[in-house]
């Protein structure tokens, strides 16, 4: 991805969600050629030349100090998530850097993620791709795909293929729209700190071409970390609905990896559709593998 014209594009978008009023300026009417604050009224609160700002955001200053940044940041009124990103942005400057190194799934986290038993869990990597889940999380996630032991890279899932271009998936979130702004926020992210990784390219352009609604979304620059304790709804197709628990916990020993946990709250009809989702599961699995043994007699 070209640095240059993300950081522009960035800085845009963000200037364009602030009036002159919300950072204390006056505000004399009329209608404005662009929408939000003038480059010139940043530089001015921000305390750097309106010129200096102006190749700032075209590209053309690549040794932006994190001083101004941060004070462009603050007029900017950026969170913690979205000044990290500036700045991973703006390092352009420096030498590039190298690519991460292939993702792998410590057996250890695998015996975690099963031990999770009938409770849904799974561990993502750092482009939303399935390393490792359960029975159970397949069947809540995308119990409609053929289960597989995401062992292969090119052949893991990968939520943020599922949520835009999935029909199944688009139906089991009863706010799709939130999970849909919440998953390219987290692209965004990493976008930010892994920029010229080719997995990662090659995933926001399909998504691009593929999904209208990731499209605009992608443009407005929505950055955010998920949240790593909330709950969501679910609409089932073959329990119903659910509202659950999601942990996400960072795996820190293992670069960019998380795992999420599903539960639902003691006694509620949630946690009697999840229990009927476990078990089902269960009974998907031993089928499969009587057809698989089946089979293999069959071959003998």
């Amino acid at each position: 991805m070209e640095r240059r014209s993300e950081l522009g594009e960035f800085l845009r978008t963000r200037r364009a969600r602030l009036r002159p009023e919300d950072v204390g300026l006056p505000d004399y009417g009329g209608r404005r050629r662009v929408p939000g604050l003038r480059r010139e009224e940043l530089s001015q609160l921000a305390g750097v030349s309106a010129g200096y700002y102006t190749r700032l955001e075209q590209g053309q200053s690549p040794n932006a100090s994190d001083t101004v940044l941060d004070a462009i940041a603050r007029v900017l009124k950026l969170d913690e998530a979205e000044r990290s990103y500036l700045h991973s942005l703006a390092r352009h400057r420096t030498k590039p850097r190298r690519n991460p190194r292939p993702e792998q799934l410590r057996p250890s986290v695998q015996l975690m993620i099963d031990a999770f038993g009938d409770v849904p869990a799974l561990v993502l990597g750092r482009y939303s791709n399935v390393l490792a889940w359960n029975r159970t999380a397949h069947g809540l996630l995308a119990g409609h795909l053929a289960y597989e032991a995401p062992q292969q890279p090119r052949r893991r899932p990968n939520i943020a293929r599922l949520v835009f271009l999935d029909s199944h998936t688009r139906e089991l979130y009863a706010d799709w729209r939130s999970k849909a702004r919440d998953t390219v926020a987290d692209l965004r992210l990493t976008a930010g700190r892994y920029p010229d990784d080719p997995e990662l390219t090659e995933l926001i352009g399909e998504l691009t071409l593929k999904s209208p609604e990731f499209a605009s979304l992608w443009a407005a620059h929505p950055v955010h970390k998920c949240v790593p304790h909330h709950t969501r709804d679910f609409r089932h197709p073959l329990v119903g609905s659910m509202t659950l628990n999601n942990e996400l916990m960072e795996l820190t020993n293992d670069e960019g990896q998380r795992m999420a946990v599903f539960t639902a709250d003691e006694g509620s009809a949630s946690a009697v559709a999840l229990r009927l989702l476990a078990d089902l599961s269960a009974e998907t699995t031993a089928v499969a593998r009587e057809e698989a043994h089946t089979w293999v007699q069959q071959r003998g």
